[in-house]
């Protein structure tokens, strides 16, 4: 165990009964000498020891300190502390961006001859991390459906050493019973991680459900404003101390102070931008539902939701900020053709394919975020090139409105 790994239990200033909106603001480190109201940021990549002994045992986790910051920071500390007290996780480790989170994730828990079971409609990116290149180290995958728990206790062997379940997922919003999962891994003695990207901790608290561990990418909504890339997984100390922090002391996937300290700050006001996008998002999918050039709207706040009833038991009666639709078509040449049109002529809404922003974003799946995927992977998915992610903002839904309803009017 390294030594900053054991220095995050120090000096928080959260007392475990505090509420959630209290703890999005004061989990951290305490302020250091100077008394500083604002979480200071460390910028620094080495630290001074007071003695060639105690640099030893602080490198060998012998004795409490920090000792190079790719290793421990206190700002990524603070970070680390305020994210696991907003989870209700025993600890969190901290990573570059969200993808370096999943590879840290897998480097952590697997080895060759190893199996995985997730959902084939998870990130384009996660689905090439884990199926292709983890493939070439001997590790196999079975991806199954998402909403379908008989295909995933199908999928389970004796190999099988890790459910991985995105929910929501991106970009259709299926929504997969967490609990449910949780007692197909612990039959099988394998974990469960669950991408809580989407709900963020606002929305839903995947261990209190029996999830083991949480991915988040950072750079999403616990920044909120586009700003960083960072990354973090939430589990037991034991996982964080022994299993994930020597990965990242030998691999280096290491947060900056400075992204720590954005994220950090970040965190604060998660809860009010979270309920307010939510809500955004729901006035704005009853509309798209209502527009005649508009196949079907995918958002798990609408009661056409597959799994409405189980997102709104899972992620405190709110649907998210991010939803996506498809537009009606002859064929997938016109389906992409109107979409880019779509895409084109938006003013207020920016193409971009960041999501969790306080601005709204539009971007086309199939050729960008699930671009390398092939076209089988991609129709199994169920993404086609009529489909369109939009991750809802703070703006006034009117003008959201006015904006996509002229956009939608071009493109037909």
């Amino acid at each position: 165990m390294s030594s900053e790994r054991k220095q995050e239990g120090a000096g928080n200033t959260a007392p475990a009964k505090w509420h959630e909106e209290t703890l999005a603001v004061h989990a951290a480190l305490a302020p250091s000498q100077y008394g500083e109201n604002s979480e200071a940021l460390y910028l620094t990549s080495g630290y001074e020891q007071p003695s060639a002994e105690a640099a030893a045992a602080r490198f060998a986790g012998e004795e409490d300190g920090y000792t190079y910051s790719r290793l421990g920071n206190p700002t990524v500390t603070s970070f680390e502390q305020r994210l696991a007290a907003m989870e209700l996780a025993p600890a969190a480790i901290a990573t570059s961006t969200g993808m370096s989170a999943i590879l840290l994730l897998c480097m952590g828990l697997l080895k060759s001859g190893d199996h995985v079971v997730c959902s084939h409609s998870m990130f384009g990116s996660t689905i090439k991390l884990i199926g292709s290149e983890f493939a070439k180290f001997g590790v196999t995958t079975s991806f199954v459906a998402q909403t379908n728990l008989d295909e995933w206790r199908a999928a389970v062997t004796p190999q099988t050493k890790l459910l991985f379940a995105e929910t929501p997922t991106n970009p259709l919003t299926d929504v997969c019973d967490i609990a449910a999962l949780a007692d197909i891994a612990r039959a099988a003695g394998a974990w469960l991680a669950v991408d809580n990207c989407f709900a963020s901790p606002i929305l839903q608290k995947p261990m209190t459900l029996g999830a083991d561990i949480i991915v988040h990418s950072g750079t999403k909504s616990l920044d909120g404003q586009g700003r960083v890339m960072a990354g973090a997984l939430c589990a037991s100390a034991d996982l964080v101390n022994n299993v994930f922090a020597p990965v990242i002391r030998s691999a280096g996937m290491t947060l900056s102070p400075f992204n720590a300290w954005v994220v950090l700050k970040g965190l604060e006001t998660l809860g009010i931008r979270m309920r307010a996008q939510s809500a955004n998002a729901l006035a704005f999918a009853r509309w798209l539902s209502a527009q005649p050039r508009i196949a079907k709207v995918f958002y798990p706040g609408l009661e056409s939701h597959g799994q409405h009833a189980l997102a709104m038991r899972q992620q405190s009666g709110l649907g998210g900020s991010v939803l996506s639709f498809e537009l009606k078509a002859d064929n997938a040449t016109d389906a992409k053709a109107k979409a880019f049109a779509v895409l084109n002529h938006l003013n207020l809404a920016k193409i971009c394919t960041n999501l969790g922003d306080t601005k709204t974003l539009a971007a086309h799946p199939a050729t960008t975020s699930h671009g390398r995927l092939t076209e089988a992977q991609r129709a199994q998915a169920g993404i086609g090139q009529g489909l369109i992610r939009v991750s809802v903002g703070l703006e006034h839904v009117g003008d959201l409105e006015t904006d996509f309803l002229q956009a939608l009017t071009h493109a037909a």
